[in-house]
């Protein structure tokens, strides 16, 4: 009877097993047999310049850099919902880099996520993205990072709870998520927005930011480029929609705050996107940032949180005749006129407040954030620069300039309480 029990069960596990094995071959495998080449390409000049750029497209530096030290040698802090993990060395080190790995390891990470002692990559490094570029982009990039100078720092350690710290289950993740498949043009497409939607779908990985996650961590249907939190900041809907994205964002708009980090009357990058500017787009050419432009401008318009449109000269407040009554009003004219003005000339770089979007956001989230945290924009355009004030003013005090900024600024819709200062403040 136990045999006549044991044998099927037994058999239904065999099966399983084989079952699991087979479909972790077949999310592994390559998707054609370019993708394992037999021998390692030589570099010229010219393919180093193009690696370069595609790397600076690809914002490699912002995941795999840490301030102080030198580029691309990892430390970069993930924080997830699992746990915690950390950008690698990808400069050509052999021991802590990727100095020993072949032409076909590297496009194995970059296609499937892959490392070269076949452990699973975490999806936070955008391979479902990058499977998109051509080998020929994958390659020019790799050229590139073997010309740096080579780091030997080891970077620290994941550390993810269970079941999360068992990569191996990476493989069903991408059997269903990574399509391990190349950008194709779209013949119904200009030329332009073909290449505005490979920079934004395959090195500039923008809806992983853009887009609201689903549970499984992939950018949800249907919502394209809505905006989401990411890193405790707004990353805002750069949709078409006229009220709540971009839709009313001029070309030159889009350039200036791509390339120099602001934008007049949409406000200056922040945060994670300051970085994607430093490391990034700064270093994009003006008609690969026309053709992302032109790219975000045929997706379909969401709808969203932050008005982003520019708030008329009736809808914002004037200044009051005094300031004895209204704390925030006193402690913008203390410490924030200076840079940001008052409806009238502002004196640093990118700090015009009026129609930042950050000034309109009910949440708060990215104003509080700046005024805790700063912002310090380095880009070959200029510096866009603003202190922390987190240990100059308590949390009730950042709330009253916030609200009275919003007042002033935006659309009336901030309002902000010392509880939420002090949310994100810890």
């Amino acid at each position: 009877m136990k045999r006549r029990i044991v044998l099927p069960v037994l058999g239904a596990l065999g099966f399983a097993l084989v079952v699991a094995l087979v479909l972790v071959h077949i999310a592994d495998a390559p998707s054609d047999v370019s993708e394992t080449p037999h021998a390692d390409i030589h570099p010229d000049a010219a393919m180093i310049e193009r690696g370069s750029y595609l790397a600076a497209a690809g914002d490699c530096a912002g995941c795999h850099s840490v301030a102080g030290q030198p580029p691309y040698s990892g430390g970069r802090k993930f924080d997830l919902p699992f746990g915690t993990i950390y950008g690698s060395n990808i400069t050509p080190d052999v021991r802590y880099g990727i100095g020993s790995w072949t032409d076909a390891e590297f496009i194995a990470a970059m296609y499937r996520g892959i490392a070269k002692d076949r452990h699973h990559l975490y999806p936070a490094f955008p391979y479902t993205s990058y499977t998109k570029m051509p080998i020929s982009d994958v390659l020019a990039i790799k050229a590139y990072l073997f010309s740096l100078k080579p780091v030997s720092v080891p970077a620290p350690h994941n550390k993810v709870i269970f079941p999360f710290n068992q990569t191996w289950g990476i493989a069903y993740w991408n059997l269903l998520f990574n399509s391990k498949r190349r950008f194709r043009p779209d013949p119904s497409h200009t030329e332009q927005v073909n290449r505005g939607a490979y920079l934004v779908e395959g090195p500039g990985h923008c809806s992983l930011c853009h887009t609201p996650l689903n549970i499984a961590f992939v950018p949800r249907a249907g919502k394209e480029m809505a905006g989401t939190i990411v890193e405790g900041m707004r990353a805002y809907n750069i949709s078409p929609d006229p009220k709540w994205g971009i839709g009313g964002w001029s070309d030159a708009d889009l350039v200036n705050y791509l390339k120099h980090g602001f934008a007049n009357n949409h406000g200056a990058a922040g945060g994670t996107m300051a970085e994607v500017v430093e490391n990034s787009s700064a270093f994009m050419t003006d008609n690969d940032l026309l053709a992302i432009g032109a790219y975000l401008r045929q997706l379909p318009a969401q709808p969203g949180t932050v008005d982003q449109r520019e708030p008329s000269s009736n809808s914002v407040r004037l200044a009051p005749a005094s300031f004895e009554l209204d704390a925030g009003a006193k402690i913008f004219v203390g410490a924030c006129i200076g840079c940001h003005g008052l409806h009238g000339p502002y004196t640093a770089r990118g700090s015009n407040l009026l129609g930042h979007p950050s000034v309109s956001d009910p949440t708060a989230q990215n104003a509080i954030y700046i005024m805790l945290h700063g912002v310090d924009l380095k880009t070959p355009n200029g510096r866009i620069y603003m202190p922390s004030f987190a240990s100059s003013y308590s949390d009730e005090e950042i709330a009253a300039v916030l609200t009275y900024s919003g007042d002033t600024f935006g659309t009336g819709a901030l309002r902000v309480t010392a509880e939420m200062v002090r949310t994100v403040r810890h």
